[in-house]
């Protein structure tokens, strides 16, 4: 039986990809719900880095921490949907530009 992994620098490339898209969506967009998911896709690029180097050396430590990323996306995503609530009530807008203006 022949096993076909996948080469890590594959993995870490796929990485690398999602992050800079990530990245690239956060640099360009303006609208809090489209930030917010580049910011996701950023944490997963992450964590599929932490989970390839934890399998290539064969250590639970990458699973570990991708746990840790996964506990603090639900805290981002708890907390940003009040943000997003409190811009759309007050401003009728999700623009970040009018986070600005909210204060105390």
């Amino acid at each position: 039986m022949t096993s076909l992994a996948v080469p890590m620098e594959h993995v870490l490339l796929i990485a690398a990809v999602l992050f800079l898209i990530g990245f690239a969506g956060v640099l360009v967009r303006r609208n809090v719900i489209f930030l917010l998911m580049s910011l996701e896709i950023m944490m997963n690029a992450c964590g599929l880095a932490f989970v390839a180097a934890g399998a290539k050396w064969g250590q639970p430590d990458g699973q570990i921490m991708f746990m840790l990323i996964l506990a603090i996306a639900a805290a981002e995503v708890a907390v940003a949907l009040g943000l997003v609530l409190q811009l759309e009530r007050r401003f009728d807008t999700l623009d970040v530009d009018a986070a600005s203006e909210l204060n105390g």
